[in-house]
């Protein structure tokens, strides 16, 4: 049975998918490092790049998006031959100063800032409208080409010549009547967001989506049966609108996730060295563009040939690097050092394996296969920063080689233990911890604080104290 873990009570949002108690995926939402994804700006064309075929748009925030020719709205609405077109240089279609209405593909990430498109896509229920698409497209899971033709074909007859529209999976129980009606929807909600973007007087946000929320009700999508548990009334209550699966409201003192021991893979998942049960570990180094995962025997010695071993133990890692991948949201190129494998017919069926195991991925992969020194090529689309980028920052100890977890980090977790004493016959708490995690945890003139010490009825003061990395200690409750 599939279960979904919602922590949605503190500032720190994280939700969990279980499948019979294995975590399948995580995912983790702060406040410094909402994703962006989905977002509709207003922008202006800061510098246009000929040479790349691509434009620099400033959207008010920290970092300008980076936004590619194929991309933009009147590249695709260009009537030219394509072979034409492909030639003609993003200058005849976008000048600087240009005020342009952009949507985030990929979060900004190290020093690149986001990658945008103009093809604004506005999702339904059921449809995914492109106001400027121009194109037809259907779920791949949809696995009859017959039955997929028949939705382009649909597709074509409700939409208008610049517009374009995807048709997810739950088309299949829906009237032609409710599609169309949620089309005109979307259809208004497009002329909104234009009227609005056209009022504002400079660049700056003209959509923002609740990407969390968003995800959660996803997962609810794709499930049948199973059960969510959710530790805020306010959330409960959107989930139960939006779905027919039971939401159980959870009320206990210990945080949801400890109560659910996930914590314990949420560090796992920050972990270097992860071990399988036959006692084979995996090495997974993560760089900004390119993973490694580097797969050992360890402990595990086999019972018969060396042949076997080792292609248990690729089959094993084969199955937990995906889960890996997954858990920890790893994106870009993606390479694993199996243990060498001579026979073909072995590495076929760890390529196997993989592509199965690939397919509960949600983010779209691509299994590229074996290189000739025998690592397995894939690559993962990446949307926002993996769990290791948004839990912890480089460390200053080491200028960079390790990593340890944020101040933020570290202050949420705080305001957890905390929320844990509620109702609890102590007065007051002290703590020891450094200045960052002192004031990320009071927020701005004290606010976060006084209203964490106004509903666990404690009187919290902090002693700073130096150290090279974010931490805390509570040192007494009275």
């Amino acid at each position: 049975m599939k279960t979904i873990i919602v922590n949605h009570l503190n500032r720190e949002k994280r939700y969990a998918v279980l499948n019979d108690h294995l975590v399948e995926k995580l995912s983790i939402d702060q406040p410094k490092q909402h994703s962006s994804v989905g977002n509709i700006y207003l922008g202006i064309v800061e510098k246009v790049l000929p040479g790349m075929n691509a434009a620099f748009v400033s959207i008010g925030e920290e970092k300008s998006g980076y936004l590619h020719r194929d991309k933009l709205a009147s590249f695709v609405q260009s009537n030219e031959e394509k072979s034409v077109k492909a030639a003609r240089s993003i200058s005849a279609f976008v000048h600087q100063g240009e005020k342009i209405l952009v949507q985030v593909e990929k979060d900004a990430a190290g020093t690149k800032g986001p990658r945008l498109t103009g093809i604004i896509e506005l999702p339904g229920n059921h449809l995914i409208y492109m106001p400027q698409g121009r194109y037809v497209a259907v779920s791949k899971k949809f696995e009859e080409e017959r039955i997929r033709e028949d939705w382009r074909r649909f597709g074509q007859r409700m939409k208008e010549a610049e517009e374009g529209l995807v048709f997810r999976t739950s088309c299949e129980k829906q009237t032609e009547e409710e599609l169309i009606n949620e089309l005109r929807n979307l259809r208004l909600e497009y002329k909104e967001l234009v009227t609005k973007s056209g009022k504002l007087k400079k660049v700056g946000k003209v959509l923002e989506r609740n990407s969390f929320a968003e995800e959660i009700l996803e997962e609810l999508k794709k499930l049948d049966s199973g059960e969510v548990i959710v530790d805020d009334l306010e959330m409960k209550k959107l989930l139960q609108n939006n779905s027919q699966l039971p939401i159980k409201h959870y009320t206990g003192k210990e945080n949801i996730f400890s109560a659910y021991r996930l914590d314990h893979e949420i560090e796992k998942a920050l972990k270097r060295i992860i071990w399988l049960d036959n006692g084979a570990y995996l090495i997974i180094d993560e760089a900004e563009a390119l993973t490694v995962v580097d797969v050992n025997t360890g402990k595990f010695a086999g019972k018969t040939d060396q042949r076997e071993t080792i292609l248990k133990t690729n089959k094993a890692a084969a199955e937990e690097t995906a889960r890996q991948i997954r858990l920890r949201d790893i994106g870009g190129m993606i390479l694993v050092d199996f243990i060498d494998m001579k026979e073909e017919r072995d590495r076929k069926s760890i390529l196997n394996i993989m592509e199965a195991a690939l397919k509960k991925d949600e983010r779209r992969t691509n299994l590229i296969g074996f290189s000739p020194l025998g690592i397995l090529q894939l690559t993962r689309k990446k949307t926002k920063p993996a769990i290791s980028e948004a839990l912890t920052v480089k460390c200053p100890s080491c200028e960079g080689t390790g990593r340890v977890l944020s101040s933020e980090t570290i202050a949420f977790r705080l305001e957890r233990e905390l929320w844990e004493h509620r109702g609890a016959d102590y007065e007051a708490v002290h703590i020891n911890t450094t200045e960052e995690v002192a004031k990320i945890f009071s927020g701005e003139q004290e606010i976060h604080k006084n209203r964490i010490e106004e509903l666990l009825g404690l009187k919290i003061s902090f002693t700073v104290i130096n150290n090279d990395k974010p931490f805390y200690e509570i040192r007494q409750l009275q």
